[in-house]
């Protein structure tokens, strides 16, 4: 039956391998003094992301030829189980605290993020839901509020650790699938109006955060505490210019950036690579995400087409995130870039959800 259907497009694949590379490329570069002067080792990190990669590239190999209908089965076992990892990891003594977020399951410097899997565990849940045939997703009380209710409570045990970043992308794809399945716009507009509210009430409730927002609107303000990441960022970015200043030539990996070769590596990047490398990644990522909608459009199927909008949002949300952080036009949340980043669940999960998205290309009419 495989033998029958036409190759992934290869139009998606070929950003998605060109990412990786040049993530491979910068993690060495971006993590190399770092691995040095913590480890002894240039080739710590790159070392351990090329493990990574080899295992996502496996799992994106898998998910690209396993028929995804079978995926619609187990989207209720792959919910519950990501709930449970969600509430283990908040046991002191089990969970382990990385960067002040109790977010992390496993030994030593090997572990999981339980809020990676949240992240495909929902997508592909709601797109099994909001494709049922007897499904009314314009009643507010029948339609919206349920999915929204599920969304809710992932998204609060994803703050308990605290994690923002994850929370708010697993977030941004769901409702961006709830909006494609025809949720009626009054009911999202007032939906917002509470998200604004919450948000306020989140920031409100821990003073660090309200920090975080007052640095981003001027970093200045405190130059060696909340707003020391965003300054140095701009550091990194602002000499490079249009050509950069050379690969492996950062200035700003001498521990000015903290943790260059995850969160803030595209500042590196852009260091390093310049405006032109900069633009370049930028490029790839409007390619992945545009054959990927592509691709949610041109499938029979409402299930598939939900599971390729919320795979592409979330690949969308993750970079608009990350991106506006390192360019100083958001507050500082903690996330990686796609494929681009240092860090072994999100770049594992991440290629596993792509393989998914390359296995509905073959679908596509």
């Amino acid at each position: 039956m495989n033998k029958t259907r036409p190759a992934p497009d290869i139009w998606l694949l070929i950003p998605i391998l060109a990412l990786l590379a040049i993530g491979m490329i910068m993690v060495y570069s971006a993590g190399s003094v770092l691995g040095f002067r913590n480890y002894g080792d240039s080739f710590y990190f790159v070392k351990r992301q090329l493990l990574f990669a080899g295992l996502g590239l496996a799992a994106m190999f898998f998910t690209a030829n396993l028929d995804y209908r079978v995926l619609k089965k187990l989207s209720r076992p792959v919910l519950i189980i990501c709930f449970i990892l969600l509430v283990i990891v908040l046991i002191p003594g089990i969970g382990v605290v990385r960067g002040g977020a109790r977010s992390w399951l496993g030994i030593s410097s090997f572990g999981i993020q339980p809020s990676e899997f949240m992240k495909m565990g929902m997508i592909l849940f709601l797109a099994n839901w909001l494709s049922r045939e007897d499904y009314d997703i314009s009643s507010f009380t029948r339609g919206l509020l349920p999915p929204l209710a599920l969304i809710g409570t992932a998204f609060g045990l994803i703050m308990l650790q605290p994690d923002l970043g994850t929370g708010t992308v697993m977030m941004g794809a769901a409702l961006m699938m709830i909006f494609t399945a025809g949720a009626r716009m009054s009911h999202l507009l007032g939906l917002g109006a509470a998200g604004v509210a919450g948000f306020a009430a989140l920031v409100a409730a821990a003073p660090y955060r309200l920090q975080r927002i007052t640095a981003f609107l001027d970093p200045w303000s405190d130059p060696l505490g909340k707003g020391y990441q965003i300054i140095q960022s701009l550091y990194a970015i602002g000499p490079g210019g249009l050509g950069g200043l050379g690969l492996g030539m950062s200035r700003q990996k001498y521990s000015y950036v903290p943790e260059p070769q995850t969160d803030f590596i595209f500042s590196i990047l852009a260091e390093e690579l310049g405006f032109i490398g900069g633009l370049a990644v930028l490029i790839l990522f409007l390619i992945l995400i545009w054959r990927g909608m592509r691709v949610a459009m041109s499938l029979p199927d409402r299930f598939g087409s939900y599971l390729a909008v919320g795979i592409v949002s979330m690949v969308a949300v993750q970079v608009v995130i990350n991106i506006g952080v390192v360019i100083g036009m958001m507050p500082v949340t903690g996330i990686t870039l796609p494929l681009i980043s240092y860090g072994g669940s999100s770049l594992t999960l991440m290629l596993t959800a792509l393989g998914i998205l390359l296995n509905l290309s073959r679908y596509v009419r």
